[in-house]
């Protein structure tokens, strides 16, 4: 493995829900953020997941920390995965991600800053989605180790 990139397992995120969801699709989502304490963020969000009626906390996976790309004069980032089942559409699943980042005090200042945590829709079942808003898959998640390893983890 690439020595700029490290996993972490951590027991409270680590999460595989062990009863059927209720809601009708399945989101993989990416998780990351390179801003304060990440990894508590992330278990707050886990958190807030769990509790949220709209959606199931399905799987987590494990933490990956890697470089930053595009812009590079930053922290690391942490990445990670999760599966979410909802029956909200893609474009409504999208607006509850964004408000997700926002209440995690999410700032947008310029593409690829640091950020507390971002929020990615990688896939959406099985369904393709090409707007200017929204693009699903995920446009170069086959590309990210970011995404790849984490993915990984959770279909292993």
């Amino acid at each position: 493995m690439d020595k700029s990139l490290e996993t972490f397992k951590n027991l409270r995120a680590d999460y595989k829900n062990s009863k059927e969801s209720s809601h009708r699709y399945v989101a993989t989502v990416g998780v990351g953020g390179n801003v304060g304490d990440v990894m508590r963020r992330f278990n707050r969000l886990y958190s807030y997941l769990k509790k949220d009626k709209r959606v199931d906390l399905l799987q987590t996976s494990l933490i990956l920390k890697n470089p930053p790309f595009g812009f590079v004069n930053q922290d690391d980032f942490f990445n990670s995965i999760i599966l979410l089942g909802t029956n909200m559409q893609p474009k409504v699943f999208l607006d509850y991600l964004m408000r997700l980042e926002k209440k995690f005090a999410r700032k947008r200042s310029f593409a690829n800053a640091p950020r507390t945590l971002d929020l990615d829709i990688i896939f959406f079942d099985n369904r393709v989605v090409k707007t200017p808003k929204l693009q699903i898959p995920h446009a170069e998640w086959f590309e990210r180790k970011s995404v790849l390893i984490p993915l990984m983890d959770i279909y292993r």
